[in-house]
């Protein structure tokens, strides 16, 4: 069953969702052409130090980097390195998730490389899109599948594909705890669970444009679409309030 949070308890996950944000603005404004995306791990390391903050992926089941940098097809759990050198026209996912307090705050988003191609821009105000049609349907009373519907219908609606394999979940002590939040409908069991005060989720709808399938590399970690085309993904940790939703991982 899903660990209900209380109010103290959400609002540590609320400072941790802060010291997201601020790693987020400060890859906003480091991301640009020549720049290595281990550069990136390691102005992510700083913030999160400046904030007594570490990060929640280094060796979760044997992660090697403190981020998750993925480039242009790659969707998912791409690894830092000095020898990936962001190009203009390019688009990366940074994922970020730090642990304060023992607790997690998560987040992804997607970011334009200098000048991009207006596929590239349609697919990530897409996804971006989609990410807050289903945190408006994340409230008391609604069933998780009603996450999952409003952000497939508006996926599909503009011609993209939603990835099926990687999902959103529950967040809190740990980085999955349940429930499962797909990013479409099935039948799985948690889609029925109705959501109540004090949950905490990472919703995180995950975008293709050629297809949903995927692969993962030789490195056993990162996941490219299937058929190469662009890949988007954009999340954020969301408490579930008597009044409303609220997004945890803002400035």
């Amino acid at each position: 069953m899903p660990i209900l949070k209380s109010p103290r308890e959400i609002q540590i996950m609320r400072e941790a969702g802060r010291i997201v944000a601020r790693v987020h603005a400060a890859m906003r404004e480091a991301v640009r052409p020549g720049i290595s995306t281990w550069e990136l791990d390691q102005i992510a390391v700083e913030v999160m130090q400046k904030y007594n903050a570490t990060s929640a992926f280094l060796g979760y089941r044997g992660y090697p980097a403190h981020i998750c940098t993925s480039i242009n097809e790659e969707l998912v759990h791409g690894i830092p390195s000095k020898e990936r050198v962001l190009r203009a026209g390019d688009i990366i996912s940074i994922d970020v998730g730090v642990r304060y307090r023992g607790f997690i705050g998560d987040s992804a988003w997607t970011y334009a490389v200098g000048e991009v191609s207006q596929e590239a821009q349609q697919l990530m105000a897409v996804t971006e899109a989609c990410l807050y049609a289903g945190i408006e349907q994340a409230r008391v009373g609604n069933r998780i599948v009603d996450i999952s519907r409003s952000i497939q219908w508006y996926v599909e609606e503009h011609g993209f594909h939603v990835v099926r394999e990687y999902t959103g979940h529950g967040v809190g002590r740990q980085m999955h705890e349940p429930p499962q939040v797909l990013n479409y409908v099935s039948n799985d069991v948690d889609g029925n669970y109705v959501i109540q005060p004090g949950l905490v989720i990472a919703i995180e709808p995950m975008v293709q444009q050629g297809t949903w399938q995927t692969r993962t590399l030789s490195d056993n970690w990162t996941v490219v679409s299937a058929d190469g085309s662009l890949a988007a993904h954009y999340e954020h940790t969301v408490a579930i309030t008597h009044n409303g939703p609220e997004i945890l991982t803002l400035p």
